[in-house]
Parts: structure tokens; C-alpha cells; sequence
């Protein structure tokens, strides 16, 4: 990543905020991060350009971008990274950071995010069905239409759940996200 004295400050701002982040230095903007995101074709930018934005010093455009909204947070690119970035805590960062400078567009990505947030909160993963309608019905009700196709071919090899099924032991997965809560507020 080519660093200047003026891109400086912003890198170092996301790097100190997020456990590991001066790993965000070793990016070889190889693209295995955007490849690998499931949201990323709703993603205003791959998290490869965001880092390279990152290190280019464009803080409100990182900012307002819906990239960080839209990770899931399936650490998917986390473990597809050569360089083991921890690309999911980074876009954990970038939301903050957003917030706190009341940068991000909140019409649709804060929504996707509480979403997910409420499935995996009540069944302990995600549910892609009820994902994807509950954003669609009410930000997009007419995009649905595009991903029948595609949820035609995962329904007929048995690759997409109609009913969302509960983890065991969501009573204690529970627990941690409460005291996590908790934490959060002191």
C-alpha cells in the first residue's frame, strides 16, 4: 500500500481502532476479499477498493460508502485473505467511525445490517430467505424479481431453507450476545 504523509492519518485511524489492523498494511489488492463476499455485488465498492481508498486518505468517501453495511459478517473474506487481514473487524471500524461522524447514508444499509442482526440474534445464524425479502419488501420490492432465477436453481439442489432453523442452544449464544451488549455500553 502506497502511504503519503497527507493518507496518513485516516489509515492509522482504522488501523489503531480494529484488533490487527495494521495487518491492512500488507494488502496485495489481490481481490480473493471481493471474490469471496456473498453481498458483494450490492457493495458500492469491493473491500479491495476500500482499502485502497483507505490508504489513499478518502475518509468521507469510505465513510459514506455501503460497503461496511453490507458485510454480513461471514468472515469469509477473513479466511480467504493471503494476507490474513482481519478484513470483517475493519468494516466493524468503518461502521463505527461512520456513525460517530454521522457519515453513512441511512436509507438502506443500517436496515440490512439490523436484519441480519435480529435472524442471527433469534435463530443463531443467518436466513438468507427471510433476509433477502424482508430488505427487498422494503427497500426494493421489484430487485426480487431478478433473484428468482437464482433462488430457483438453490431451491432445486436443496442449497436454500424455506423456514429458518434454530441453533441448539440459542438460549446461551444469547447470554454472550447480552453480555456483549453490556460491555458495549460502558
Amino acid at each position: 500500500m502506497n502511504v503519503t504523509k497527507s493518507n496518513h492519518t485516516f489509515l492509522m485511524q482504522v488501523m489503531d481502532a480494529t484488533l490487527g489492523g495494521e495487518a491492512l498494511l500488507t494488502c496485495l489488492q489481490c481481490g480473493s476479499c471481493g471474490g469471496s463476499c456473498p453481498s458483494g455485488p450490492d457493495m458500492e465498492h469491493t473491500p479491495r477498493r476500500i482499502f485502497a481508498m483507505i490508504g489513499a486518505g478518502m475518509r468521507d468517501e469510505v465513510l459514506k460508502s455501503n460497503t461496511p453495511w453490507y458485510c454480513v459478517s461471514c468472515y469469509y473474506c477473513t479466511v480467504r485473505c493471503p494476507k490474513e487481514i482481519p478484513i470483517t473487524d475493519i468494516m466493524y471500524t468503518l461502521k463505527q467511525m461512520a456513525i460517530e461522524a454521522k457519515l453513512y447514508d441511512d436509507r438502506d444499509a443500517p436496515d440490512f445490517s439490523q436484519s441480519f442482526i435480529g435472524f442471527v440474534e433469534n435463530y443463531g445464524r443467518s436466513y438468507e430467505v427471510g433476509l433477502a425479502t424482508r430488505f427487498h419488501l422494503t427497500h426494493s420490492p421489484l430487485k426480487k424479481f431478478d433473484y428468482a432465477p437464482f433462488a430457483l436453481t438453490m431451491l432445486t439442489k436443496d442449497r436454500l431453507q424455506l423456514r429458518p432453523e434454530r441453533i441448539k442452544g440459542i438460549g446461551q449464544l444469547r447470554a454472550i450476545l447480552n453480555k456483549a451488549k453490556t460491555m458495549e455500553d460502558m
